[in-house]
């Protein structure tokens, strides 16, 4: 069979593949071949001509196509089956987590299957339940709390694990609650990982590693913890902020920034609206800069218990 005859002959198949391989970057699984009407002596032409290459058990990339992460996540989750999922820090970027590897390529399958070989590494877990994953941009991916609890069995450093969690809270993907609930089902199990995302709840809730640490000097200070994230709205449910910290007995409103250098005064005029529209609603606010919180804690921490005091709901 000449190369004249093959193409006429799967001309279709060929479009078929090619519309499917667009929607995937670029590969194709065994699967997509049969189903694009490839027959044996058609597919056998494919990769003897290159148009085709063999990338991985039972997937091909077609010849061209740029070499990019996501075809590489893709190939691992058509070689590896539906029951495989992106994880660990490869997961972690698809989330947009702070501090994720851009270049992370991993995935987790069910324990006792055998894994394809692949040249990304593959994890293996006894169990996955059902909100342990979604999809992403395409993708089968663990979830944000799966993700993080991952990162801890890993043994990422803590650094790591908090800036994963605090901006998957951050983002709305996962909450200290949802995590404290999955980590009361790991507690006895031996998971390497447990005592860390133990050591690293209380002082969750922020949106950054600088009110996390905020947090810290308030528990450590044996205050009330304040509310995190507060949505204040006017008489007339107009929003008017959403702040770190109320501690709403004391109508008191904490703001840390981590600004560094001089502001424009378009953003100066904003907050001057904004800290005197709390202020109207009858909100004490006061702000604390990432180098007093840092670099001078112990005077945050006497200074707020000040504060504190000095409002009409006195500390005991």
């Amino acid at each position: 069979m000449d190369e004249s005859d093959i193409d006429d002959q799967s001309r279709d198949a060929r479009w078929a593949l090619h519309e499917r391989a667009a929607g995937q970057h670029g590969v194709v699984s065994q699967q997509d071949l049969t189903d694009a009407g490839l027959g044996e002596s058609q597919r056998r032409w494919q990769l003897d001509s290159g148009r085709l290459q063999r990338v991985a058990p039972r997937v091909y990339r077609i010849s061209g196509s740029p070499d990019t992460r996501e075809q590489r996540l893709t190939i691992g989750l058509l070689s590896l089956g539906v029951r495989s999922w992106v994880s660990y820090e490869a997961a972690a970027t698809l989330h947009g987590m702070d501090r994720s590897d851009p270049d992370a390529v991993e995935f987790t399958i069910e324990r006792g299957r055998r894994p394809t070989r692949l040249p990304w590494q593959v994890h293996t877990t006894k169990f996955v339940a059902a909100n342990d994953t979604v999809v992403v941009d395409g993708f089968r991916v663990t979830s944000a709390t799966r993700t993080v609890l991952d990162l801890a069995h890993a043994r990422a450093t803590r650094q790591r694990v908090e800036a994963a969690f605090d901006s998957a809270v951050r983002m709305g993907l996962s909450h200290p609650q949802v995590l404290a609930s999955r980590l009361a089902t790991l507690r006895g199990s031996g998971r390497w990982g447990v005592a860390l995302i133990e050591r690293i709840l209380p002082d969750s809730g922020g949106h950054s590693p600088l009110e996390r640490t905020f947090l810290r000097i308030v528990r450590e200070a044996e205050l009330p913890r304040p509310v995190t994230q507060s949505v204040q709205r006017s008489t007339t449910g107009r929003h008017v902020a959403r702040v770190d910290f109320l501690f709403a007995e004391h109508r008191m409103v904490v703001e840390v920034t981590g600004r560094l250098g001089h502001v424009s005064d378009a953003e100066r005029s904003r907050d001057a609206q904004r800290r005197n529209e709390l202020q109207d609603l009858g909100f004490v606010v006061i702000e604390y800069t990432s180098t007093q919180i840092w670099n001078h804690p112990n005077w945050v921490r006497t200074d707020l218990i000040r504060r504190l005091r000095s409002t009409p709901n006195r500390l005991a």
